[in-house]
């Protein structure tokens, strides 16, 4: 069961698409944004959720305090199941933040956003390989505000993202089969 952990629409279930996906766990969710609360990179935050699967992590940002969260989703199937979860969440949260799902994919989107985003989550499929990953980190570049946060999520066995000029490597952490990179805009 996948649920919004802590904030205004705390403990809300979140549907997952049946298959294609793999929610981030509740315990990995919850290391993830006591880091970010702690850091104070969550309230007011303009939040992108690439390959958004159900939604949760940009969900769970709007729930801590997020001003909007852009959830970004190719699969037809999975952008049913974020724009029902996003939902959920707008009714919860009210008119505090603004909830967009996109069904396009992550590259299209960046080619065609302004942003700027402050808080950028990226957990790509298994099948996206290093270059492809790589590409997108590249095009995500232009559209971050100063200083924004980018966290990318991949199988613990996956090599560590290769950053491209504007991202600086700040720490990564694993979580049993799971890692996290984190990176800043550089300057």
């Amino acid at each position: 069961m996948t649920r919004i952990i802590a904030g205004r629409a705390g403990s809300l279930v979140l549907d997952v698409p049946d298959a294609g996906t793999r929610p981030t766990s509740d315990r990995v969710r919850e290391s993830l944004f006591g880091a970010l609360e702690s850091a104070d990179a969550l309230r007011g935050a303009a939040v992108l959720d690439l390959y958004a699967g159900s939604g949760a992590l940009g969900l769970e940002a709007v729930s801590r305090g997020a001003a909007s969260a852009d959830l970004v989703e190719k699969s037809p199937r999975a952008a049913t199941i974020v724009q029902r979860n996003a939902s959920r969440v707008a009714k919860a949260v009210g008119a505090d933040a603004a909830i967009r799902v996109h069904r396009t994919s992550a590259d299209a989107f960046l080619r065609s956003t302004r942003g700027p985003f402050d808080l950028v989550f990226l957990d790509p499929p298994y099948d996206v390989g290093e270059t492809e990953l790589s590409s997108t980190l590249a095009l995500l570049v232009p559209v971050l505000s100063a200083g924004a946060d980018v966290i990318v999520e991949r199988a613990a066995r996956s090599p560590e993202p290769s950053l491209p000029d504007g991202l600086v490597a700040t720490r990564s952490k694993r979580y049993g089969d799971t890692a996290m990179w984190w990176a800043t805009t550089a300057g």
